[in-house]
C-alpha cells in the first residue's frame, strides 16, 4: 500500500499580450485534497516578459502573481476567496480567465510531500 496522495496542479502562465497567445510559465499552484493543501509559488522571467512585450506592466504582473500565492495562504488581505477552504481556492485559481496571468490546464500525480512538490514543479516547469 502507497502513503502517496493524489494531487493536482496547474502551472501559471504569463501572457503579456492575450490577443498574440504568446505565453511563458510564471508559476504553479498544487492542490492534494487528502493533505487539504494548497499553495502556489512563483518566479517572474523578467527577461521573457520584455521580450514579448516591451512595454509590458512588471509591477502589474508581479502584484497579480503575489495574489496568487495570497490566496493560496488564506487570510484577510486576500479577499473572499482566500477565506474558502483548500479546494475551493484551488478551483477559484485555475477557473480560465482572460487576463495578463492565466492557468494552465490541471495535471495530476501522485506526491508523499505536496509541499516539496510545489517547489520540484517550480524548478522542473518554470525556472
Amino acid at each position: 500500500m502507497s502513503d502517496r496522495d493524489v494531487f493536482e496542479y496547474a502551472l501559471l502562465r504569463v501572457v503579456p499580450r492575450v490577443e498574440r497567445g504568446e505565453f511563458f510559465n510564471a508559476g504553479v499552484v498544487v492542490y492534494c485534497r487528502a493533505k487539504t493543501f494548497v499553495a502556489a509559488r512563483t518566479h517572474l522571467d523578467e527577461a521573457k516578459l520584455r521580450a514579448l512585450d516591451p512595454q509590458a506592466d512588471v509591477t502589474g504582473v508581479r502584484a497579480a502573481l503575489r495574489a496568487v500565492e495570497g490566496v493560496c495562504r488564506g487570510g484577510e488581505d486576500a479577499g473572499q476567496a482566500a477565506r474558502d477552504d483548500a479546494g475551493r481556492r484551488f478551483r477559484w485559481l485555475i477557473a480560465p480567465r482572460s487576463t495578463v496571468v492565466q492557468p494552465g490546464p490541471v495535471h495530476t500525480g501522485l506526491t508523499l510531500d505536496p509541499e516539496a512538490e510545489v517547489e520540484r514543479l517550480l524548478d522542473l516547469l518554470v525556472r
